[in-house]
C-alpha cells in the first residue's frame, strides 16, 4: 500500500505540474497508463540521486595496521637521510612513510617507465631507486603511502596554460608567493586523469595508500574567479572537487590501494570551504582515509578558546578533534565514515605571534588530545623532515 500511494503521489506530481488543473480521476487513468507502460516510474530530477555518493565503497585493506606515520620528502627518500627515518621508525611506534611521488611544485619524483608521462616532461628522477625503497621499506615492515599534490601544480600549468588559470592579459596566474605558486583547474578532466595515472604507477611501485594533497582551488580563488579564465561547467567548485575524489576512489579501489586526502582541519568547522571548494562530508564519504591538518599553528586567535592556538597544543587538537567527529556524524550513520588520521604539529611556528617551541611535550600532547578523542591515527608534519626525539608516541 505504501509503494502504491507513493507511486499515485509521485504520479500526481507529475500530472499536476503539467496540468494545474488535473482532477483525481485524470491521476487515476495516469497511474493506470504508467502501469501498463513500464514497471518503474522513473524520479522527477528533483528526485535523483546524490551523484556525489559513493558506489559499491570498501575498504580495500581492513586489515591495515594502526597508521602512526612522518612525512618525507622525496629528496629524504631517496638520499641518505631515508637511514635516519628508519631508524626512528625502527625504534618508536611509529610504522609508515608519507613520501612525496608528485611533489609541491608538480615534479613526478621517480621515472615511472609510463610513455604517456614521461611524455609530459615533468619527471624530476629524485628518488634514484624505487625497487630499492620500497625493499628496504617492506624490510623494515614500514606502511608505504604516496603523497600526490594534485591542483597545486606549477610545472604542469606552465606546460598546459590551458588546464590552468589564465589573467585577463593572458599569463598565467600565480599566487603571491616567491616564486608563485600556480594551480591547475580541477574541473579539467584530463588534469584528473593525469593523476590518476601517477598514483597508479605509484601503485605498481608498492605504494599502498594513495594520500591526496591541494586537493582545491587556490585560496581567496573566490575574489578572482569571475576575472580569470579557465574552462568550467555548471557544477560548483565544492561538486567538482568532490567528484575528482570520488573518481579517485573508483579508478584506485581495485587496486587493492586505500586512498586518502588532506583537507584543511578547519573545514570541519565551518560549514564548507566555498571559495576553495572544500567541503568536509562531501570528500570524506568517497575516501578510505581523512587527513585534517589540524596543526595548532593553522588557528587564528580565539579559536577553540585560546588566545594564541599554537601555544595551547591539547586545547586545539581537543577542539579540532570534536569538531571533526560532529562533522562526520551524518556520513557515519550511512555507513560512509572514513578512518581519521590527523596531520599534527611536529614544528616550531616562529611566524605566529605568540608561537611557543615545539618539542617533546607539545608533540605528546597533540597525540594525548587525539586518544581522548578516540582517534588512534596520526601523521607527523615537518617539512625538513627533522623530528622530535624521545617522544612517546
Amino acid at each position: 500500500m505504501e509503494i502504491l500511494l507513493a507511486s499515485l503521489a509521485l504520479i500526481w506530481g507529475n500530472v499536476t505540474a503539467a496540468n494545474p488543473d488535473a482532477s483525481f480521476e485524470q491521476l487515476v487513468q495516469a497511474s493506470l497508463n504508467a502501469k501498463n507502460a513500464v514497471a518503474i516510474v522513473q524520479p522527477t530530477p528533483s528526485q535523483e540521486t546524490d551523484l556525489l555518493a559513493p558506489v559499491n565503497k570498501l575498504d580495500p585493506q581492513k586489515d591495515a595496521p594502526v597508521i602512526k606515520g612522518i612525512y618525507a620528502t622525496a629528496h629524504s627518500a631517496g638520499g641518505s637521510r631515508l637511514n635516519t627515518l628508519v631508524k626512528l621508525l625502527d625504534d618508536t611506534e611509529l610504522n609508515s612513510l608519507v613520501i612525496d611521488v608528485k611533489d609541491d611544485w608538480g615534479y613526478i619524483t621517480w621515472e615511472t617507465g609510463n610513455a604517456e608521462l614521461d611524455a609530459m616532461g615533468t619527471t624530476q628522477k629524485i628518488i634514484g631507486n624505487m625497487p630499492g625503497l620500497m625493499t628496504t621499506l617492506n624490510e623494515h615492515n614500514i606502511y608505504p603511502i604516496g603523497r600526490i599534490v594534485v591542483f597545486k601544480d606549477t610545472i604542469l600549468a606552465k606546460k598546459k596554460p590551458e588546464w590552468s588559470f589564465v589573467n585577463p592579459d593572458g599569463t598565467l596566474w600565480g599566487n603571491g608567493k616567491n616564486p608563485p605558486d600556480s594551480f591547475v583547474n580541477p574541473y579539467n578532466k584530463e588534469v584528473w586523469d593525469y593523476n590518476i595515472a601517477v598514483a597508479k604507477e605509484a601503485v605498481k611501485a608498492g605504494f599502498k595508500e594513495i594520500q591526496f594533497d591541494y586537493v582545491r582551488f587556490p585560496e581567496g580563488f573566490e575574489k578572482r574567479a569571475d576575472i580569470l579564465k579557465y574552462t568550467k561547467d555548471e557544477r560548483s567548485r565544492i561538486d567538482a572537487v568532490a567528484s575528482f575524489v570520488k573518481y579517485a576512489k573508483e579508478q584506485l579501489q581495485p587496486l587493492g590501494v586505500r586512498v586518502s586526502v588532506d583537507i584543511f582541519g578547519y573545514a570541519a568547522s565551518v560549514p564548507a570551504a566555498e571559495g576553495i571548494g572544500q567541503d568536509f562530508e562531501k570528500i570524506s564519504q568517497n575516501v578510505d582515509v581523512i587527513a585534517p591538518m589540524i596543526y595548532p599553528s593553522h588557528y587564528s586567535t580565539g579559536w577553540f578558546g585560546s588566545k594564541v592556538p599554537d601555544a595551547a597544543p591539547f586545547a586545539t587538537i581537543d577542539g579540532a578533534s570534536k569538531d571533526t567527529t560532529k562533522k562526520l556524524e551524518a556520513i557515519d550513520k550511512k555507513g560512509w565514515k572514513p578512518i581519521v588520521r590527523p596531520w599534527i604539529q611536529d614544528f616550531t611556528a616562529s611566524w605566529v605571534p605568540g608561537y611557543i617551541k615545539y618539542g617533546k611535550h607539545e608533540v605528546e600532547e597533540q597525540i594525548r588530545a587525539l586518544k581522548e578523542n578516540g582517534v588512534n591515527e596520526f601523521l607527523l608534519w615537518n617539512a625538513n623532515n627533522n623530528y622530535t626525539p624521545n617522544v612517546k608516541y
